[in-house]
């Protein structure tokens, strides 16, 4: 059995070495150095301890990893000659050590691996900035930074900005949330004596700056400017839960998931109208508006104890990996084509694992604009024999449904659920009759709209023309407008 003892240099000064990391080096133990560039590194060299470094293995290897697993291999190696090896890293041995993360999580029966001393460069960058960790604090790695990592409302430390390359990629990373003119500092050997270096720069200057090195931090200041706190992800449903609270707005305050149904299904048409436009700000525009009717659906629901947020992205995510095993699974998918059979059987499988009742209705979504779900229904029921025998037949109904429909509207008091139901039995009469005359409801009525807006911008035009108004004009001469108009676009949908 072998012991690997890992050990810190601290975070520079040489006059800043563990005491028991000292102790260890000086046993006659075999010492290896992750890297040789490092203040302290000097005295070692006064104090007589001999070492071997692991530098030649950034030079060998095309990529940080390959170094990391270089650097086990040689001290598991080096372990199995020696009872006692002494691995000797910058800071602390557990802070942006990933080497040293793969020796306490690899399975290694002969080698026993032991942490010893050290002091990360996080405590001394803490105290010369003056921060209070517990305010929240994030550490993270530039080498693997990414953008959604990222919390502005926390103090943010991104370590090993080795050089210049390093600090341009991260750079570009922050530029997805903060402006290029936000304030950061470069620390640069925080705590070395001669060595310390502090400055504060717009973001976009941090790779310009020619003195960073192996020794230097970025830090992230929290952010306070709307502008840059508007852009995270957790900003939005913030806002809508400060809708929904006690102090909030009273309109947002009584919306329930029935109330807000239209908007939903508006908002979305209103989405795919900007896609049609092209116009990519609008669309951007469109798909908040949208995304505000989900998160304040999933707010009503976490106050109701339902659902919360979390559940939908949870929910989601679980799809999207359910529903592309060619992606994050063991099927194969070359094409388009063997994607779509690798969809259909998913859901497929889904659709039984649910154990629904097996109906003629069953292919039919009923999601979607009402007109085609209603002539999609019809015509799933058609396929069984459930249906009009003749277009005569259909026409009669029409014309009961609108019966029962005048019936209703001229009961006083009025019932709004009774009126709302007659109403809805005479347009479903209606998809029916449309069927019978091989028309496409929705299409029917999208062109019926289109041509009262025609009309109707026609009949403002002779309004403004004329010199008249909405408010002057006679119902004879609106009539006759109108009139105009019908003969005007008479050839057109």
């Amino acid at each position: 059995m072998s012991i690997l003892h890992i050990v810190g240099l601290g975070p520079g000064d040489p006059d800043s070495i563990p005491l028991g990391s000292y102790e260890i080096m000086r046993r006659g133990w075999p010492v290896v150095l992750r890297t040789r560039e490092h203040p302290a590194v000097k005295r070692l060299e006064e104090a007589g301890v001999t070492y071997q470094t692991c530098d030649d293995l950034y030079e060998k290897c095309d990529t940080f990893d390959a170094v990391y697993e270089a650097i086990v291999a040689r001290l598991l190696h080096l372990a199995e000659g020696h009872p006692h090896v002494v691995y000797v890293v910058p800071g602390h041995p557990l802070v942006a050590e990933r080497a040293v993360q793969m020796l306490l999580t690899q399975s290694l029966p002969d080698v026993e691996v032991e942490i010893g001393p050290g002091q990360s460069f996080l405590d001394l960058a803490v105290a010369r900035l003056g921060i209070d960790p517990v305010e929240g604090l994030l550490l993270l790695d530039g080498l693997a930074l990414r953008h959604d990592q990222l919390n502005p409302r926390l103090h943010t430390f991104i370590a090993q900005v080795y050089n210049r390359a390093v600090a341009s990629e991260v750079k570009l990373t922050l530029m997805e949330l903060y402006p290029d003119e936000y304030e950061v500092v470069i620390v640069r050997a925080a705590g070395v004596r001669g060595e310390e270096r502090m400055e504060r720069v717009p973001l976009y200057e941090i790779d310009r700056l020619a003195w960073i090195d192996h020794l230097t931090t970025l830090y992230v200041p929290p952010a306070k400017d709307a502008a840059v706190l508007y852009r995270d992800l957790h900003e939005a449903p913030r806002i809508v839960e400060v809708l929904r609270g006690p102090n909030g707005c009273p309109w947002d305050r009584k919306q329930t998931h029935a109330s807000l149904r239209k908007y939903v299904v508006e908002e979305a048409y209103e989405v795919a109208e900007a896609i049609d436009e092209g116009d990519a700000d609008h669309l951007a525009e469109e798909l908040g508006d949208l995304l505000l009717q989900i998160l304040l659906h999933a707010r009503i629901a976490e106050e109701a104890g339902e659902f919360t947020l979390r559940d939908v992205f949870a929910g989601l995510a679980a799809k999207l990996v359910r529903r592309h095993p060619h992606v994050f699974g063991d099927e194969v998918a070359k094409t388009a084509d063997d994607v779509r059979g690798i969809w259909e059987q998913v859901k497929q499988d889904e659709r039984r694992n649910e154990e629904r009742e097996e109906s003629a209705l069953s292919g039919v979504k009923l999601a979607g604009p009402a007109l085609a779900v209603a002539q999609a229904v019809q015509k799933a029921a058609a396929k069984v024999g459930f249906d009009w025998s003749n277009e005569a037949d259909v026409w009669q109904k029409v014309k009961e449904e609108m019966n029962e429909l005048d019936i209703e509207r001229r009961r006083e008091p009025r019932d709004a659920a009774k009126l709302a139901a007659e109403a809805g039995d005479v347009l479903f009469a209606v998809v029916n009759l449309c069927r019978f005359l091989d028309l496409d409801a929705e299409a029917v009525l999208a062109q019926a709209t289109r041509r009262f807006v025609r009309r109707f911008r026609y009949v403002e035009e002779r309004l403004r023309s004329n010199g008249g108004s909405w408010e002057t004009a006679s119902p004879e001469a609106l009539d006759a407008y109108w009139n105009e108009a019908k003969i005007a676009f008479s050839q057109s949908n």
